[in-house]
């Protein structure tokens, strides 16, 4: 898959700004433009507020709607480019800011939420073909951006289960690894969030296919997400999301208590 760079905030505002100026002269409600198009009153505020970058396709047909000949498509076109983002990850990204329930299964590294600066480093460091350090440094510093969410006024409800291994696996060496171990068990007491361990002495599990996130939107629409070594596809299919859903509730029933699990931190810890 290539890459893509994520649209600059500002110029996301900005596009949004005029987006909410010509729905307004059409005498459209952010629900009533929503409904025009089948994505929703949420959608389009999020658009408008910036928060969701306007789509290409979706601007041409705006355009055409609401009679702008042509102004959003330019003005998205011509937007400012910043920070190396997968294209195949962006929606993901979005849908992750907004959502109200996430949910994750995680079997070779801990959830982008839950890690370090420094343990991030160690990741994107890992990457085959390699990352310059400036991408880095800006793929470390968007990750740790994302998990803001985690501590906003209303954070969302969230459960990580994570394989055994990937808690004993010192990625970026001892020192890193010890603050990561620390970190996450800080982040076992955060309110709402939930954090076990499946076993590595687990005779089967739920999900041998691998790693997958389950999201709830603020419309309580319910997607899953999942990742191979090219690229990934976010899923909206109910019935493909009731399977990963079941998965999940099989991984919740098979993994350590978050009581248990902090008692495995605090023993790793005390190891050190």
């Amino acid at each position: 898959m290539g890459t893509t760079t994520r649209r600059n905030a500002s110029a996301m505002k900005m596009v949004g700004a005029l987006l909410a100026l010509y729905r307004q002269e059409a005498g459209l409600t952010q629900r009533s433009l929503g409904e025009r198009f089948v994505i929703g009153e949420q959608q389009i505020a999020s658009i408008e507020q910036g928060r969701r970058p306007l789509k290409p396709d979706l601007a041409e047909q705006l355009d055409e709607l609401l009679g702008t000949k042509g102004a959003l498509s330019v003005a998205l076109s011509r937007m400012p480019e910043v920070d190396l983002i997968p294209l195949w990850a962006e929606e993901f990204l979005d849908r992750e800011r907004e959502a109200i329930a996430i949910s994750s299964y995680e079997n070779q590294v801990l959830p982008g939420l839950l890690q370090t600066e420094a343990y991030a480093w160690a990741v994107f460091r890992s990457r085959v073909p390699v990352y310059d350090e400036d991408t880095i440094a800006r793929l470390a510093a968007a990750r740790i951006e994302r998990q803001g969410i985690l501590q906003g006024k209303e954070p969302p409800i969230t459960c990580f289960v994570v394989w055994e291994p990937v808690v004993h696996a010192p990625f970026g060496g001892r020192q890193v690894w010890t603050e990561q171990l620390r970190h996450l068990r800080a982040c076992s007491e955060l309110p709402g969030l939930m954090l076990q361990v499946l076993p590595l002495d687990r005779a089967s599990h739920a999900s041998l296919d691998g790693p997958f996130v389950l999201l709830e939107t603020p419309d309580h629409q319910r997607l899953a997400y999942t990742e191979n070594q090219r690229g990934s596809q976010l899923i909206a299919d109910p019935d493909e999301v009731g399977i990963l859903t079941q998965k999940c509730a099989m991984l919740r029933s098979q993994a350590l208590t978050p009581e248990d699990t902090r008692d495995l931190l605090d023993r790793l810890l005390g190891e050190q």
